[in-house]
């Protein structure tokens, strides 16, 4: 068992763990040597700037900026892919390039000054909003579980769709963030479902068809008829007596 357990989360954490891996090494490569890495960012409303839709995810600003994305990705890409192996390489793909297409055109950016908006944040709140609402829309428990342990790790990233801090891509996450409910919605009724019990699925098909009806039961008219032999009476009783009975 604890085998087993081991095999799915080393292979659900490979492709997070992969792209984690890609982001230092391009980080590293910032880091020392002279290559300006920072123009592989999204580049809002700048056909020069739109491979940043792919590219933006492995290039960060410093130290900080890619520490606080490497472990949320690392932690949620799992859980993607462990409780969603079948869609999560399409999910996954689908909110990298939704996200990122939405920041290139709803992003900020200025002639005067250009706004290259790099990072992963926009796959960590997207990864996170689609792990919290795919369990709400499927109302499966394990899943609503995983909704729940979201919430407790980073539920703070809520904050982060507001312009609160300076320097900070609040769009990327915002449309992160959208991107993933998108895709959560959109794969509601693919991969793991709840189970259906029987009087569930009696309820659906009585809802679907048409009305009971009932009228037919309740307009018979029910007729009791009493079959009795009519005996001798008791000597002691009179004739008035047996008249009355009668």
């Amino acid at each position: 068992m604890k085998n087993y357990l081991g095999k799915q989360l080393f292979s659900s954490s490979f492709y997070p763990a992969l792209l984690v891996l890609l982001m230092w090494l391009v980080f590293f490569i910032q880091t020392y040597s002279d290559l300006n890495v920072l123009k592989l960012g999204v580049l809002p409303r700048k056909l020069g700037g739109l491979h940043g839709v792919i590219t933006s995810v492995f290039v960060h600003g410093d130290l900080g900026h890619i520490a606080s994305n490497s472990l949320p990705l690392l932690v949620l890409g799992t859980l993607l892919f462990y409780f969603y192996k079948k869609i999560a390489k399409a999910a996954f793909i689908w909110m990298w390039l939704i996200s990122g297409l939405w920041l290139w055109i709803g992003g900020r950016n200025s002639d005067l000054h250009p706004h290259y908006h790099i990072g992963a944040s926009t796959l960590v709140y997207g990864l996170a909003s689609f792990l919290f609402f795919s369990g709400l829309f499927r109302k499966h428990l394990p899943l609503m579980v995983v909704s729940a342990l979201v919430v407790f790790l980073y539920g703070s990233l809520v904050w982060g769709v507001f312009p609160i801090q300076e320097g900070v891509s609040w769009e990327g996450h915002l449309f992160g963030g959208l991107a993933g409910v998108l895709v959560a919605f959109n794969y509601r009724k693919e991969g793991p479902q709840r189970k259906l019990y029987r009087w569930e699925n009696e309820e659906e098909e009585g809802d679907e068809g048409s009305p009971m009806d009932t009228s037919s039961e309740s307009s018979q008219t029910f007729h009791i008829r009493y079959i009795y032999t009519k005996g001798s009476y008791p000597e002691e009783l009179t004739e008035e007596e047996k008249k009355e009975d009668e």
